[in-house]
């Protein structure tokens, strides 16, 4: 049995294949976790959705912004993004079922042996591993419940930006998802930064002496388990500080990267023109 963990997918399911087939993968002894955002950009955010649930227990995928804004769209609470090619969906047979496995998934998910943690951007600076896994559940609850579209219309939101512990309600809710699926930098207080985008070696002179990578924070608590996030395709594959970063901007014309735990090595399949 060997263990996947593969970058950002954003519909671009024949990529994912290629690397599947490149691998020999076997759903019947192998797994596959994904860091989250099956959809959005890329050209099959349908397929890619049926391909995943089809695994079964073979997969382990986690909630990423764009899987969340596309739980959103299909409230009416917000619309498709120009640039996404997720409409599909919306009016296929399977729909319903589709978006309901997905809002059942976390937003954290723990490989107890190789002793990883997954999420789609990471964890907050300010997080012990059994904060962030119990805050993961809290959220995780409420998709889960009646309450979800409640949930999902307050979500679009910058504040808090700096975790504590008395944050109650949707103010604790906004800076748990944040924190999971959106965040990239830090300020050096720990507050998280939603504006930033770029590469950290491109950041202006000004901007490097307020902004650090969230994984760099010298305050940052440390974990008893390494990081595999995706998220952040800037980073292209970064790997330090008990961390992995996998989405190496496959959607953006790069390639896709998968990392098989068990002997810590890389595959990667260029995108597909």
């Amino acid at each position: 049995m060997a263990t996947y963990f593969v970058g950002d997918i954003q519909g671009c399911l024949d990529e994912l294949l290629l690397l599947l087939d490149q691998v020999s993968f076997d759903k019947e002894k192998d797994q596959l976790w994904l860091t989250g955002d099956l959809v959005a950009r890329g050209p099959k955010s349908l397929e890619t959705l049926r391909f995943v649930k089809s695994l079964g227990t073979a997969a382990v995928t986690i909630l990423g912004n764009h899987d969340l804004h596309l739980l959103a769209v299909s409230q009416g609470i917000s619309r498709v993004k120009e640039k996404d090619k997720t409409a599909p969906i919306f009016s296929a047979p399977d729909s319903k079922e589709l978006l309901t496995w997905l809002r059942q998934q976390p937003l954290l998910a723990i490989h107890t042996e190789h002793k990883v943690v997954m999420t789609h951007a990471g964890i907050s600076p300010q997080w012990e591993i059994n904060t962030a896994i119990k805050c993961a559940r809290e959220v995780e609850a409420v998709l889960q419940s009646d309450k979800w579209t409640w949930l999902l219309e307050n979500m679009y939101e910058n504040q808090p930006d700096l975790w504590r512990e008395d944050l109650t309600g949707i103010e604790r809710y906004r800076y748990i998802i944040n924190a999971f699926t959106r965040m990239r930098f830090c300020l050096h207080n720990a507050s998280l930064d939603m504006d930033c985008k770029q590469p950290p070696q491109d950041l202006s002179s000004e901007d490097k002496d307020k902004l650090v990578p969230w994984f760099e924070l010298s305050s940052r608590l440390p974990l008893t388990h390494k990081i595999i996030f995706g998220h952040w395709a800037a980073l292209m594959g970064y790997e330090g500080n008990d961390v992995i970063a996998l989405d190496t901007g496959c959607v953006w014309g790069e390639y896709m990267t998968m990392y098989r735990v068990d002997d810590r090595k890389y595959f990667t399949q260029k995108a597909l023109s």
